[in-house]
């Protein structure tokens, strides 16, 4: 692996995926590509948590264009899928696409995210996501490394605790701020 590009979906996913990268003696460039993501405040929040983080490793973060409009055309019909289903299956393939299709035109040969940290996301689905997106493009590979072993999911709840990570209750879109809602009532 030479240059890698890791999507990064949020601070608290990153956290420990990017210190374990980097004492690996590895520097990726953060991709923030995350138009699911609503409301666009939301969204800045995220981006800002994200940014803060990788200053401390000198890492670059790239923003991809924030195009709910093009996300919610990619999921329609999908909206009622529960959490894991295949709306998420869709979102993911949307945003790593997008990242795969970066990667090849900057150079980079290898693409991992850090979706593939969350205990509430399928590695299943975040996989068969990569993959296509890297089948899609040439000369990049897919990464799709389970982030949650070798004690990285304990770590990335103490980053998140060390940092004082805002650390959502949803991931991003409306569809799932709408579950959250129901199961924690309304907060706002």
């Amino acid at each position: 692996m030479n240059r890698i590009l890791l999507h990064a979906c949020c601070a608290p996913c990153s956290g420990a995926v990017v210190e374990w990268m980097v004492a690996e003696g590895l520097s990726p460039t953060l991709f923030f590509s995350n138009a699911n993501i609503v409301p666009e405040e939301e969204y800045a929040l995220r981006r800002s948590e994200l940014l803060r983080y990788a200053e401390r490793f000198g890492l670059e973060v790239v923003d991809d264009v924030w195009d709910h409009p093009a996300w919610l055309q990619a999921v329609s019909g999908l909206e009622n899928e529960p959490e894991r289903g295949a709306r998420c299956l869709q979102c993911f393939r949307f945003r790593l696409f997008r990242a795969a299709r970066y990667a090849a035109e900057h150079g980079f040969d290898t693409l991992a995210t850090t979706l593939a940290s969350s205990r509430w996301k399928s590695l299943e689905q975040v996989d068969e996501a990569g993959r296509d997106a890297c089948a899609a493009v040439q000369g990049v590979q897919w990464w799709g490394k389970n982030w949650r072993k070798g004690g990285l999911q304990q770590r990335r709840g103490e980053i998140i605790r060390e940092q004082g990570f805002y650390n959502q209750d949803y991931c991003g879109c409306e569809f799932s701020l709408r579950k959250s809602h129901e199961q924690h009532g309304d907060r706002a």
